[in-house]
């Protein structure tokens, strides 16, 4: 069955942005972070947890697979053209993440606490807002 054109052309709209554009770069970050750490709440005590917590409860798969997209993160902050340093910390939260997570039960708990990727976000938001002020968004 062949696309039309048109049909091609509604598909692409609708597909992410993957510029290196600032403000699609933030959005999509804002995005991932979003996923990792705050996607749903828990009943009760109303605290966020996103899938780097869910998924870390899976012994060793769950904790690569949660860095890489920790990683990806820090691969979209290198796209922006930060420091070396800013990349650094970044990448080092990925690692503290990934290496304490990755201990049986204790790693769960640590998990919970240590938001590596909001961490990141926000490094990467003070770099946007310094050296690209048009990608500010109003949060509510």
């Amino acid at each position: 069955m062949a696309i039309s054109e048109e049909q091609l052309k509604r598909l692409a709209e609708q597909l992410p942005d993957v510029s290196r554009d600032p403000q699609a770069v933030r959005n999509r970050v804002e995005a991932m972070e979003k996923v990792l750490e705050r996607a749903f709440v828990i009943p009760g005590i109303n605290r966020p947890i996103g899938v780097d917590s869910i998924v870390g409860l899976v012994p060793v798969v769950g904790d690569i697979v949660t860095a890489l997209m920790g990683a990806y993160i820090v691969w979209e902050a290198r796209n922006l053209g930060m420091s070396k340093m800013q990349l650094t910390r970044m990448a080092a939260n990925v690692g503290i993440d990934t290496a304490l997570g990755a201990i049986p039960f204790a790693g769960d708990v640590f998990d919970f606490f240590w938001r590596s990727n909001s961490k990141n976000l926000k490094i990467i938001r003070k770099h946007l807002d310094k050296h690209h002020p048009g990608t500010r968004t109003i949060e509510g």
